[in-house]
């Protein structure tokens, strides 16, 4: 009896150390369209600006766990080698040329790096490529509504509220934005009240609802699924009731969509008057 339990021992280790990576795991986890239970990394990014962004917010990371390291161990060197015992007599000197021009070139070269891709993202958010389908999203106390122009299949317009039958909790909505897949989609983004912001993570993006203002993003997300997103500008108190809902379809669910939805929404007066892309 003594040998089993000397033998099992070692498998039970084993597998409590297999339940901690994993639970570990589990916690790193990024979640697809959604926030997971215990998660501490970005949603996994369904578009090429969303990876362009994890991509530069990692290598800051590491360039600052870098300069970090650097600066700690410049600090405990000094505390080694100029300490009172090893040191009783303190030098006098009071400036260092070459130590002067490298603490200067040294921060301006840290920053041309960082401000390099810095741009480059920029400049990939705020082009203007030829769009497949636009929409307009309009901010409300507190719920979304959603617009699709008569010339792209649509002329009709909906309202988006929370609905908290659905899953995951209070990110769920009566009516989903629905586009297509691998297409170039333009939002056009107002309020029709107080400042809101369309935020979707696994995007890359949010941009505010400003009243009286039209604002404009695109995206192309590459992966079918539905995806999750809230208001990101505190707007009143239901700010935190104003989940956003995007099913993202084939070009085939796309159009028999838009069919259905012109005979379950209301058809608007003019459904073509939409601003002109920039």
């Amino acid at each position: 009896m003594r040998t089993a339990k000397t033998q099992t021992r070692p498998h039970r280790g084993f597998a409590a150390l297999g339940a901690l990576l994993v639970s570990s795991s589990q916690a790193f986890a990024a979640g697809i369209g959604q926030p997971e239970p215990w998660q501490m990394d970005r949603q996994v990014a369904v578009t090429e600006n969303a990876r362009d962004i994890h991509l530069f917010e990692q290598w800051v990371h590491w360039l600052s766990l870098g300069i970090s390291l650097f600066v700690l161990g410049l600090i405990l060197w000094c505390v080694y080698r100029f300490s009172e015992k090893r040191n009783p007599t303190p030098s006098r000197t009071t400036h260092n040329t070459m130590i002067e021009v490298a603490w200067t070139i040294i921060p301006v070269l840290i920053l041309v790096a960082v401000a390099i891709p810095s741009f480059r993202l920029l400049r990939t958010q705020l082009s203007d490529p030829k769009g497949d389908v636009m929409v307009k999203v309009i901010g409300h106390a507190w719920y979304w509504s959603y617009e699709y122009p008569a010339d792209q299949g649509g002329g009709f317009t909906f309202d988006a509220n929370l609905d908290e039958d659905k899953l995951p909790r209070l990110l769920g909505t009566d009516n989903d934005m629905v586009v297509p897949v691998n297409k170039i989609v333009k939002i056009q983004v107002t309020a029709a009240d107080v400042l809101h912001s369309w935020a979707m993570p696994s995007f890359g993006f949010k941009i505010d609802a400003v009243p009286g203002r039209l604002n404009q993003f695109w995206f192309k997300a590459d992966r079918e699924g539905t995806y999750h997103g809230q208001c990101s500008e505190l707007c009143g108190q239901r700010h935190a009731y104003m989940p956003i809902t995007v099913r993202v379809v084939s070009d085939e669910a796309y159009a028999a969509w838009l069919t259905e939805a012109k005979t379950k929404y209301a058809r608007l007066d003019d459904g073509s008057k939409f601003a002109d892309a920039r």
